[in-house]
């Protein structure tokens, strides 16, 4: 391994990353015999942990029949059985999904099936996308183009989908002049406006993260903000489309992250907390109203892979989610996002340099200032939450470095998503762990 692929965490006798050995529940153990917590479920995935001895049994079961029937050969128990969970987790207008064997392929999927939609409506003028600022969808081309991950796309531009981006909703840094309250309707318009600028008959839909991860570093949607977005373009034909591959699933404690805002999206892209990290996964769930046009028109969606309803990844899907559901995990995010959050806010309250603590559920970002009265970022240079990242790792607690999430070059968040079976004591631990590392670095940096 090059010494440049290097990340959070370092091996000290190759400077490369550390290499694993095995994990069990939060626990993840290198081949030196260092123990980590995965504070951040890798980058929130790890929905039951690792090493689930209920989830292995059922992959072995699963492998033991067959590993993968092709989906245009076969169905499989496994399959309609994921079918069946999600549409229960999601409600009666979500009965129809394609499985994909992950976060990007899976916003790919929405984007496809939105062109497709409106092209068997005959309205094949609707190829544009807008999405927001600081945004993150995925790596594929497409996903890639409707996301603005600056330093992500440098090395694409020229080759990606086109698409127009509008403001971020983020209470703690709203758009200049508009205070918290107000975000909703200037987004609205701002949305409205956008879309009559390039003409309505042009648009194909909107795509937004209710909770924005990588790109923002944990930013709900604030108070009416996603209904007043719903209302525009419902008005304007446009589809909705939410990217739940992080913040769905059960991250946020409700199974789709948008039922917190009670607004029901066109397209829902999943994966990560789905199957848990424990086989590829993710699919693309669509409303009965899209569904209906595709299936009357088409005969369905015009998209899916050669893995796509992969048998295995079904059945590791079907197996995490009976866990969550059995066990009743939802509630569990719910009430230990609570418990975590607090300790947080005790933990780091004299720490000037932190500038905001948020999230929902199993799902926290902490944002780092230079200046907590006019919120300016640290320098990018200085590399703020990297040496907070690695300093926590070192001190065996694994966090999610969100850099750049001011402006696309400054900012430094990091997040925190353990697994939604971790408990009152793990999650202290984690709040402690991280606290220690803050006030161990940024003194440092400070001089």
């Amino acid at each position: 391994m090059r010494k440049s692929d290097a990340g959070w965490v370092t091996d000290p006798k190759t400077g490369g990353l550390p290499k694993v050995a095995y994990g069990k529940g939060i626990y993840v153990y290198d081949v030196h015999g260092n123990r980590y917590i995965d504070a951040s479920g890798g980058p929130a995935v790890y929905s039951l942990g690792h090493g689930n001895e209920e989830v292995n049994a059922a992959l072995k079961s699963q492998l033991d029949k067959i590993a993968h029937g092709y989906r245009y050969t076969f169905t499989s128990d496994a399959l309609e059985e994921l079918e069946s969970l999600i549409a229960a987790g999601c409600g009666p207008n979500y009965q129809d999904m394609v499985f994909v064997t992950g976060g990007s392929e899976a916003v790919e999927g929405a984007l496809k099936i939105a062109l497709q939609y409106h092209t068997a409506k005959g309205e094949i003028s609707r190829r544009r996308f807008i999405s927001r600022r600081r945004s993150w969808h995925g790596n594929t081309l497409g996903a890639l183009g409707v996301s603005e991950f600056l330093d992500r796309r440098a090395a694409f531009e020229g080759a990606l989908v086109e698409a127009s981006h509008v403001s971020p909703a983020n209470t703690y840094r709203p758009p200049t002049g508009v205070t918290p309250a107000d975000i909703a309707t200037f987004c609205a318009n701002e949305l409205a406006t956008e879309i009559e600028r390039l003409g309505a008959n042009k648009v194909a839909a909107f795509i937004f993260e209710p909770v924005v991860g990588a790109a923002g570093g944990v930013v709900p949607a604030p108070p009416g903000y996603a209904r007043a977005m719903r209302e525009v373009c419902t008005r304007y034909g446009v589809l909705m489309i939410a990217d739940e591959v992080m913040c769905g699933s059960g991250r946020c404690g409700t199974w789709r992250a948008l039922e917190y805002d009670g607004v029901e999206p066109d397209i829902m892209p999943i994966a990560k907390g789905l199957g848990g990290g424990y086989v590829p996964l993710g699919a693309t769930v669509y409303h009965k109203a899209v569904a209906d046009v595709l299936f009357n028109i088409d005969g369905g969606p015009m998209t899916g892979h050669t893995f796509t309803g992969h048998t295995l990844a079904c059945a590791a899907g079907v197996a995490v989610q009976k866990i969550i559901r059995r066990e009743g995990l939802l509630a569990r995010v719910r009430s230990g996002g609570t418990r975590l959050l607090q300790h947080l806010r005790t933990e780091l309250k004299d720490v000037r340099q932190v500038g905001d603590i948020r999230g929902r559920g199993y799902f926290i970002g902490v944002e780092f200032v230079a200046d907590p009265i006019t919120q300016e970022p640290f320098p990018a240079a200085l590399g703020v939450c990297g040496a907070i990242v690695r300093a926590a790792a070192a001190d065996g607690l694994l966090c999610y470095p969100s850099p750049t999430n001011v402006d696309g070059i400054n900012g430094d968040t990091i997040i925190l998503a353990p697994p939604y079976n971790t408990s009152d004591e793990e999650l202290d631990e984690i709040a402690t762990r991280f606290s220690t590392a803050v006030k161990k670095i940024l003194p440092q940096l400070m001089r």
